[in-house]
């Protein structure tokens, strides 16, 4: 099954509350003059432009997406793919950079990071449209890897067969041009000659709500503090029960040896203890979770304490029991909340 995806970003301006800190309206004359640049195809002026601006304004959210965009325009993936990490990791409020990871890790054929990336954004906001359907090419692309497979293996199986033609069917390859047509001012497509998915990149982070498109002569609205930008509820009752409630579906897929659930609990940003990976950590408490037959865990006198609307703190005695071990001991486990989810960003155990 051939499909294809956008290999190419265009820029426009970036329209982004809640990311960056307070910024002069529309960014200083550099930022301008990159984004100007680039959309006119000069890529290598617009990025020294991006990264002169980005002297002056590091944190700046929307430039650094550019910047990411224009590494991706001139095939530096790596350099591109690490934008796009570093904004996920100080702005896990925002579902379009793990989009765009998602795009660069197809294009390398690595099609589980692609999905993880996606389900990220789509944690993040869960009503991201782009990334539902980006996730479900991506679906559609191991499935159909997988059906080739079964039909290597054994040519005659039929219903590989029948599922690999309905796969075909009903996620046909994307042309450049219908595409281009569809969003004329997001992307532009290329086709791919490997067997990658159609995923759609972002040339912007959505704002949370859909205000009128300000003409070039209008200044932006000052950005909101970046915690703002979370779905922001007061913290009382209803926020209380929805963190309780987190750490008792945690301690459920932890006991049921659930892991994939259980780490979707941690958020981008988790602290690793001991400065640890967030990849070896993540294989480490695979590891420990596979060895016992049975576990079994349970948290008690949790006390709830807000910071603000999106962070929580909570204390509690965790009671964990294994057919090779029985412990029990306090934890307090510091909580952020992003789209409508609270996951868990450190652990403290003993405190």
């Amino acid at each position: 099954m051939t499909l294809h995806r956008i290999s190419a970003i265009a820029a426009v301006l970036l329209l982004l509350a809640g990311a960056g800190g307070a910024v002069e309206a529309w960014a200083a004359d550099d930022y301008q003059e990159a984004s100007r640049l680039f959309k006119e195809g000069k890529r290598p002026e617009a990025l020294d432009r991006v990264d002169a601006y980005l002297g002056q304004h590091p944190k700046d959210a929307r430039a650094r997406f550019l910047k990411g965009v224009i590494l991706t325009e001139q095939n530096r993936t790596q350099d591109a793919i690490k934008v796009f990490t570093d904004l996920t990791q100080d702005y896990p409020e925002l579902p379009e950079p793990y989009n765009n990871l998602a795009v660069l890790y197809a294009g390398q054929g690595d099609y589980e990071k692609a999905r993880r990336a996606l389900e990220m954004a789509i944690r993040t906001h869960p009503s991201y449209a782009i990334a539902h359907e980006n996730l479900g090419d991506i679906y559609a692309t191991l499935a159909s890897q997988a059906y080739d497979k079964a039909l290597q293996l054994d040519s005659t199986n039929a219903t590989a067969r029948k599922k690999l033609a309905l796969i075909k069917e009903l996620v046909p390859a994307k042309t450049a041009s219908s595409l281009a047509k569809a969003e004329p001012d997001k992307a532009t497509a290329a086709e791919a000659k490997s067997d990658v998915a159609a995923v759609k990149a972002v040339a912007e982070p959505a704002p949370p709500s859909k205000p009128e498109p300000l003409k070039p002569s209008e200044p932006a609205p000052k950005p909101l503090p970046a915690k703002a930008s979370a779905m922001m509820a007061p913290a009382g009752t209803d926020q209380t029960g929805a963190v309780l409630k987190t750490l008792d579906d945690w301690a459920k897929a932890w006991s049921s040896n659930d892991a994939g659930t259980y780490l979707g609990f941690y958020a981008p940003h988790f602290r690793t203890p001991g400065g640890q990976s967030r990849q070896d950590w993540e294989a480490d408490r695979r590891a420990r979770m596979a060895k016992p037959k049975r576990i079994h865990v349970t948290v008690s006198s949790p006390r709830v304490k807000f910071t603000d609307n999106t962070h929580a703190v909570v204390s509690f005695r965790q009671n964990y029991s294994s057919d090779t071990l029985k412990a029990s001991g306090t934890k307090t486990v510091r909580l952020v909340r992003i789209g409508d989810r609270w996951l868990i960003e450190q652990e403290l155990i003993g405190k």
